[in-house]
C-alpha cells in the first residue's frame, strides 16, 4: 500500500511541475524555470555567437585616419537588405536565431505583461544581432518592444540608448539627439558607467553627422572620461584629439595625443603610432624644434614594431624634407613610402605620387610628371576632389609631353648637326655598335630559349615513344600522319620558318626596328598610326 502511495505522490508531483511550467500561467515555478532555461541555455549560446561576430567585424574593419574616426568600428554598406536575405555574418544570424528561440519557448506574455525576467535580455540580443547585421528597422522594433511591454525591466535605459544608436544609423540624427538629451537629463546614478559613456559617444557621433564639431567635442570628452575600457577610452581620446585639431585648438589636441603616447603598451598600437603621426601633421616650424621632429620620426622609423606603418612614417619624413626644399631627400623618402611592405593605404600612395609629380614638374621633367600623375589617378577613388584635380593636371600635361618629345628629338638632331664630320661618324658608329650589341644579346637569348624548347620537346618525344613501345605498335593514331609538334620535326633542324625559334626571334626584332610596336589590326602600316618616339 505504501509503495503505491509513494508512486502516486511522485506522479502527482511531476504532473504538478509540468502544469506549473506552463508559459500561460504566472506562478513562481513557471517564472523561475523559464528564466533559468532562458539565461543559462539559449541566451548563453546566443551571446557567444554575437561576440564571435563582433570579433570578426573588428578584425575586418580598417580605420581611415585621414578623416575623423567614427565612434564605432563598423562600416555600413549602402545595400538594402530584403527579408529572408542571407545575413552578412552567420554568427549574427545564429545569435538572432537563439534570441527568437528564447522568446518562442520561454516568453510569458500574459495580458500584455511579460513575467519572464530574462526575456528583456533576449530582445536586447535580438536587437543587437539585427543592428550588427545592418537591418536597422527590425532592430528598432526589438528595442521598442522592450520599451512598450517591459516598463519595469532593468534593461530599459540600455534599450533606449540602443534605440537612438539605431536611429542615428537610419540618419535620424535630430531624433536621436532629442531623445538622448531627454534621457541624460535624468540622474546619472540610474545608469551604469559604460552605458553612460556609450550614450555620450552616440551623442557626439550624431553631432558629427550634422557637422557640429563644437557640440561633438563636449560629449566626446565626457565619453572618454566615463568609460573604463582602455581600448574604447583610447579611441574616444583619439577622436577628441582629431576634433580639437579640426577646430584649431592645437594645444588641446596635443594633450589628447600625448595621453595616448603615455599609455603606450596599454592600448592597441594603431592608436599609439597614429597619435605620433597626427602630432607630426600639426608641426609648426615657428614653434616646434626641427631637430626634435626629425629625432621623433627617425625613432619611429627604426623601431621594428612599427613596420606596418612605415609607409606613413616615410611619407611624413618626405613631406618635412620637401618643405625644407631638400628635394632629393624628399624624393628618396616618397619612393621608400611607396615601396614599404604592407602599405595598403591607397590615399597615401596617391599623395606620394602627386608629390613626386609636382617635384618632377617643377624640375621641367614633364614626361616623368605625367607618369606620376597617371599613377596617382589610379590610387584615388573616382569622383573625389583629389581624383578630379590630379586628372585635370594630367590632361593639361598631355600637349606639353608631346612637345617635349619633339623638342628632345629636335635637340638631338641639332646636336648632331653641330658636330664635325668626324664626330658625326664616331657618334653614328657608337650608335650602330650599340644596336648590333643589342641584336646579338637578343639573338643569344633567342638561341637559349630555342635550345630549352628543343630540349623539352625532345624529352617529351622520348616519353611518348616509351609509352608507345610499352603498348606495342598497334597502328597509326587517329588523324592520319603525325602533325608537326612534340613528335614531329625537330624545332632546331626544320627548314620551315616558324619551326626555327631563333629565326622567328630575329624576325620579330627586325620588324620592331623597322616599324616599331604595332597592334595587329587593319591598315597597320599607315603613317598616322600612333607610335610614340619612345617605342621606336
Amino acid at each position: 500500500m505504501n509503495k503505491y502511495l509513494s508512486q502516486f505522490l511522485l506522479i502527482l508531483v511531476v504532473v504538478s511541475g509540468l502544469v506549473g511550467c506552463s508559459r500561460k500561467k504566472n506562478s513562481f515555478i513557471s517564472r523561475n524555470l523559464h528564466a533559468v532555461g532562458t539565461e543559462y541555455n539559449v541566451l548563453y549560446n546566443g551571446d557567444l555567437s554575437l561576440q564571435a561576430g563582433l570579433d570578426q567585424l573588428e578584425q575586418n574593419y580598417k580605420d581611415n585616419y585621414w578623416e575623423v574616426l567614427p565612434v564605432e568600428r563598423m562600416s555600413v554598406k549602402d545595400e538594402v537588405f530584403l527579408p529572408g536575405q542571407r545575413a552578412l555574418d552567420p554568427n549574427f544570424e545564429r545569435a538572432e536565431e537563439k534570441a527568437v528561440k528564447a522568446v518562442q519557448k520561454h516568453s510569458m506574455l500574459i495580458n500584455e505583461v511579460e513575467y519572464n525576467p530574462q526575456i528583456d535580455e533576449a530582445y536586447m540580443l535580438l536587437g543587437k544581432a539585427r543592428y550588427y547585421d545592418q537591418r536597422f528597422v527590425p532592430a528598432l522594433e526589438a528595442f521598442n518592444y522592450i520599451l512598450q511591454f517591459m516598463p519595469e525591466s532593468d534593461e530599459l535605459n540600455r534599450a533606449k540608448i540602443w534605440r537612438e544608436k539605431t536611429n542615428m544609423r537610419l540618419d535620424n540624427n535630430e531624433i536621436a539627439i532629442k531623445n538622448l538629451r531627454k534621457l541624460l537629463s535624468q540622474d546619472e546614478e540610474k545608469f551604469e558607467q559604460e552605458d553612460l559613456a556609450l550614450a555620450n559617444a552616440i551623442f557626439a557621433q550624431a553631432f558629427l553627422n550634422l557637422e557640429e564639431v563644437d557640440s561633438a567635442l563636449v560629449y566626446m570628452n565626457k565619453a572618454a572620461q566615463q568609460t573604463k575600457n582602455r581600448e574604447t577610452q583610447a579611441r574616444y581620446n583619439f577622436i577628441a584629439g582629431q576634433l580639437f585639431a579640426k577646430s584649431g585648438q592645437r594645444d588641446s589636441a596635443f594633450a589628447h595625443y600625448d595621453q595616448l603616447i603615455e599609455w603606450h603598451r596599454k592600448i592597441p598600437r594603431r592608436y599609439y603610432i597614429n597619435a605620433f603621426i597626427e602630432k607630426i601633421k600639426l608641426y609648426d616650424p615657428a614653434v616646434d624644434s626641427d631637430t626634435e621632429l626629425i629625432e621623433t620620426i627617425t625613432d619611429l622609423e627604426e623601431n621594428r614594431e612599427n613596420r606596418p606603418w612605415l609607409d606613413a612614417i616615410y611619407s611624413r619624413k618626405a613631406i618635412y624634407y620637401h618643405d625644407k626644399d631638400s628635394l632629393n631627400l624628399a624624393k628618396e623618402y616618397f619612393n621608400k613610402s611607396l615601396r614599404a611592405k604592407g602599405g595598403t593605404d591607397k590615399y597615401l600612395r596617391g599623395n606620394n605620387y602627386s608629390a613626386l609629380a609636382k617635384i618632377s614638374f617643377d624640375q621641367a621633367e614633364y614626361v616623368n610628371a605625367g607618369k606620376y600623375y597617371d599613377s596617382a589617378v589610379a590610387q584615388y577613388k573616382e569622383r573625389t576632389p583629389e581624383h578630379r584635380l590630379v586628372r585635370k593636371k594630367r590632361d593639361n600635361l598631355e600637349g606639353v609631353i608631346v612637345y617635349e618629345g619633339w623638342r628632345s628629338s629636335a635637340d638631338s638632331i641639332f646636336k648632331v648637326l653641330a658636330m664635325s664630320p668626324q664626330e658625326q661618324e664616331q657618334y653614328y658608329q657608337v650608335y650602330i655598335d650599340s644596336l648590333k650589341a643589342q641584336e646579338e644579346r637578343e639573338a643569344r637569348a633567342a638561341e637559349v630559349a630555342a635550345a630549352k624548347e628543343a630540349q623539352q620537346q625532345t624529352a617529351f618525344a622520348k616519353i611518348q615513344n616509351n609509352k608507345t613501345s610499352r603498348r606495342g605498335n598497334i597502328g597509326p593514331t587517329f588523324g592520319g600522319a603525325t602533325p608537326p609538334g612534340p613528335t614531329g620535326p625537330s624545332l632546331g633542324n626544320s627548314s620551315f620558318y616558324f619551326y626555327n625559334m631563333q629565326t622567328v626571334a630575329r624576325g620579330k626584332q627586325d620588324f620592331r626596328s623597322k616599324w616599331g610596336k604595332r597592334k595587329l589590326e587593319d591598315n597597320w602600316r599607315r603613317k598616322n598610326k600612333k607610335s610614340t618616339w619612345k617605342e621606336r
